[in-house]
């Protein structure tokens, strides 16, 4: 549901403007809109602060991932004054971490092919040079090393030797051209011998570490002081914002605010500004202001307003599409699941982590847990848990089978769960025809939503007619007639009296155009839901692969011995669990993306949702605890 808003009008004196913005602020309630026309555009200075607050989130998030709460919701209370220093510190300390970090990945590359070969000091080899030769590190064949005696041959001096390969190191003159048929080994451009490079990693290990810990320290000792700058900076940002959102009257002698409040805190506003002694009007919402939208419902469909909000706010005086959007998401998310064992994981699955997670996340796991409960009832009646068969499962009641919808449809070769899928669409559709035009009623009277109710009719009431014909519960005259009846009385408001204002012969051409673009979009609409029973029918399908896959694996190895039997059940659980855990995380995936494909497109489009609404956010300190 939408909150009912009121508007507020308040004029001030310009001297007394701030001191009143600043109590506004801490009264909290009212989301101050623009005065007059055009956009607020930000102050140089604004956009500092802006960038400053920013920069402020980004160093927060970095050092509460290296000191994490010791518990969940603790946040001692800092000081914002000098926290701006913390900011360049912590990047300082971050560089300077990153640059151990670098040599210690430089100095663990030098060594890598220096093991090989032992401790010895590359600046020797790189002094013969200065007496007219050179040495070459080589890794060949150690049976032609031998074989070809390379020593005699080459003057090579084996090194080492790991199975076939043999090292080996030869000697020779500066302008020595002779090719020896081994592959030469380049060495790092170090003076330092294998020891020292060791020594100089131990060493940088060591001071990141102490490095680690003075961040952790400096982590602990700053982050309520940055907490505190951040939430200083969002409320000097948010009171310069309403202060640019102001307008001037009576030669800037005069500031005017306005803004909105939920309808439920009228009292405390007027009782605000009756305090304050200033010219101020409260009033409702006329039809074409841009009022913001303030969501109120439930704690089961509360959940659900995120996704709302990824779609787009309603505007006011739309409606707030969250408590149909809520049962039928989940409706279509246990559908594509389609498996009761894997319901019950997500169960465990939110659980479990509602009490790793943080408080402000609380809420999704919460909507995890609701989506595993829907999974689990659904699942169950659709007669697939883990990929097993209800319905063949000897120790399942009869009755309980009978329940389930499976297989299918006697005398025809069509499968009972797809025709649901599409007679859920066929709902879903004309139950948002419904709301749309209950909605254009509501918004611009019945008489300008005469197109949506004769769509409406049309598709409900051909349903209907064509559904009681197929149960044979009318008769053929009785089934034309009707469809007669409703197809003359829709194609009045489709064709007619689509706009009553307009010329009838326009009305006609805009209705074909409604007519076309209905007959190739709603069809393709209804088909849409066939989705939700082919990826549950492919879930349950893999789940059953590797079930199969389980038991082959058992069988293979053997249960003729005890420890047989223990390998070939762990290996068989390996299996089983590997792939079911693949499987869930697939079908969750392609669980919520098309029901949300459902929902944004199939759903919003029938029913008109435009979703281009601004979110009420009230003018309030950002205190944060």
């Amino acid at each position: 549901m939408i909150t009912p808003m009121r508007k507020l009008t308040l004029l001030a004196y310009h001297r007394d403007y701030d001191a009143l913005l600043h109590r506004l602020q801490t009264l909290g309630v009212v989301h101050v809109q623009m005065a007059g026309e055009g956009a607020m555009k930000p102050t140089p200075a604004l956009e500092a602060k802006m960038a400053l607050a920013n920069e402020a989130v980004r160093t927060i998030e970095r050092l509460e991932a290296i000191v994490p709460p010791l518990w969940d919701g603790y946040r001692p209370l800092g000081c914002a004054e000098g926290a701006e220093a913390a900011i360049a510190e912590t990047a300082e300390r971050e560089a300077a971490l990153a640059r151990l970090r670098q040599d210690l990945a430089r100095t663990e590359r030098d060594m890598a092919p220096l093991a090989a070969w032992g401790d010895f000091s590359l600046a020797d080899v790189r002094n013969l040079r200065q007496l007219g030769y050179k040495m070459t590190f080589y890794e060949g064949a150690a049976d032609k090393f031998e074989d070809e005696d390379w020593p005699t041959l080459y003057g090579a001096v084996a090194i080492a030797k790991a199975g076939p390969t043999v090292r080996f190191v030869v000697v020779s003159p500066i302008n020595d051209t002779a090719e020896v048929p081994a592959q030469a080994v380049e060495l790092p451009d170090t003076d330092l011998s294998l020891s020292a490079l060791t020594a100089q990693r131990d060493a940088l290990a060591a001071q990141i570490a102490e490095a680690e810990a003075d961040l952790r320290n400096f982590a602990a000792q700053r982050l309520p002081d940055l907490r505190a700058l951040e939430a200083h900076l969002r409320t000097t940002i948010a009171f310069d914002e309403v202060e640019l959102k102001t307008a001037d009257a009576v030669e800037a002698q005069v500031k005017i605010l306005e803004g909105w409040y939920p309808q439920s805190l009228e009292t405390q506003v007027d009782d605000f500004c009756r305090t304050e002694g200033v010219w101020y009007e409260l009033r409702d919402p006329r039809r074409g202001e841009r009022v913001p939208t303030k969501l109120r419902n439930n704690a089961f469909t509360r959940m659900y307003e995120v996704l709302t909000e990824m779609y787009g706010m309603p505007e006011y005086e739309e409606f707030d599409a969250t408590p149909i959007l809520a049962p039928f998401f989940s409706l279509f998310f246990a559908f594509c699941m389609g498996d009761a064992g894997y319901g019950f994981v997500l169960i465990l699955l939110g659980f479990f982590l509602k009490g790793k997670v943080a408080r402000k996340m609380r809420g999704m796991m919460n909507l995890v847990i609701t989506l595993g409960v829907f999974t689990t009832v659904v699942g169950t009646v659709l007669g697939t848990c883990f990929g097993m068969s209800l319905t063949e499962l000897a120790w399942v009641p009869e009755w309980a089978k009978g329940l389930m919808i499976t297989g299918k449809i006697e005398g025809t070769g069509y499968d009972k769960q797809m025709l649901l899928a599409l007679l859920i669409g066929v709902g879903h559709i004309i139950l948002a025809m419904t709301i749309k035009a209950i909605v254009q009623t509501v918004r611009y009277g019945f008489a300008n939503a005469l197109s949506a109710w004769g769509w409406l009719l049309l598709v409900a009431g051909g349903v209907a007619v064509g559904g009681l014909s197929f149960f044979e519960w009318l008769s053929e005259g009785a089934t034309l007639w009707s469809m007669i009846g409703v197809g003359g009385v829709a194609a009045v408001g489709i064709f007619l009296l689509n706009d009553v204002k307009r010329n009838p012969l326009i009305n006609i051409g805009a209705g074909l155009w409604d007519t076309y673009n209905m007959a190739t979009g709603i069809l393709g609409d209804v088909l849409s839901y066939v989705r939700l029973y082919a990826l549950g029918l492919a879930g349950g399908m893999l789940g059953g692969v590797f079930n199969m896959l389980g038991l082959m694996v058992r069988d293979g190895i053997g249960t003729d011995s005890i420890g047989a039997s223990i390998a070939a059940w762990l290996a068989c659980g390996l299996v089983l669990v590997v792939g079911h855990t693949l499987n869930v995380a697939m079908c969750v995936l392609g669980s919520f993306v098309h029901p949300l494909r459902l929902s944004f497109v199939e759903y919003f489009k029938n029913s008109g949702y435009e979703g281009t609404g601004e979110a009420y956010k009230p003018f309030a300190a950002a205190i944060k605890s």
